[in-house]
């Protein structure tokens, strides 16, 4: 098992879900964490639950000034490792329909924020010659999912993101790298269905089952699965500027 003794990860999102997972699955083999978000007390309940090394430090990851806020903070601790997971899943209905309030709230924080926080802590990076950044997107990115255009639009932003700044950094010696999660089980699926059920009249149970009926296994994946995952590309060193599906076959 890959071993992350002596390295500090940065985990955004970290309050919940797949950030609280990600950060979770990085403690256990050895790693320093600081998981970052915007709900104080939830950030505390996970460090509580981590024990030691780990903290947690507010930010708003679409915030200019509370980024920067966040890297002085964390001024003279070595960053070695930076997974950008925050995001949000946006509206559930026809462009068309959707308030260009809430597709820039979506871009705000799964794109911009992604930017930001690279913007921040790369240079460190650069400057010690190694490093690794996975930033978080999604299947969705890159197959119809009718209803969720900001949502889709956003993550196959920060897959071109990611590949193109493979090529910035990756001459330092700083791997970047994206991880692409099929539907994840938890809370945030279960509001796409129930939204989805809402919407076109069926039941929440058809809604999901025409979703997972997609993927070549039939299910979805866990948030242990992909916190088992980010642990797994930070395991192999030559890996840079990938794109890595965790679907369950959602693509195939």
């Amino acid at each position: 098992m890959t071993s992350l003794r002596g390295r500090t990860a940065l985990v955004t999102g970290g309050g919940s879900g797949l950030g609280a997972a990600i950060a979770t699955a990085l403690h256990d083999v050895g790693a320093e964490v600081v998981v970052v978000g915007r709900n104080g007390a939830r950030l505390e309940q996970v460090v509580d639950r981590l024990g030691d090394r780990a903290r947690a430090l507010t930010c708003d990851v679409a915030d200019a000034a509370s980024v920067d806020a966040l890297r002085e903070a964390l001024d003279g601790t070595e960053i070695s490792i930076l997974v950008n997971n925050a995001g949000i899943p946006g509206p559930v209905a026809a462009l068309t329909d959707i308030d260009p309030g809430e597709w820039d709230e979506v871009f705000d924080v799964n794109v911009r924020g992604t930017f930001l926080l690279c913007r921040a802590f790369l240079p460190g990076m650069v400057e010690r010659g190694e490093g690794d950044v996975i930033n978080v997107a999604s299947v969705s990115g890159k197959r119809p999912l009718a209803h969720r255009t900001p949502y889709c639009a956003s993550k196959m932003a920060v897959i071109g993101l990611t590949s193109t700044l493979a090529f910035e950094v990756g001459p330092s010696g700083v791997r970047v790298n994206t991880l692409s999660p099929g539907p994840v089980a938890g809370p945030r699926m279960e509001r796409n269905f129930r939204l989805e059920a809402e919407r076109s009249g069926a039941s929440i149970a058809d809604a999901e089952q025409a979703f997972v009926s997609r993927a070549a296994l039939g299910r979805m994946v866990t948030e242990t699965e992909v916190g088992a995952a980010v642990v797994a590309m930070l395991g192999m060193p030559g890996m840079c500027g990938a794109d890595v599906d965790l679907s369950a076959g959602m693509v195939a």
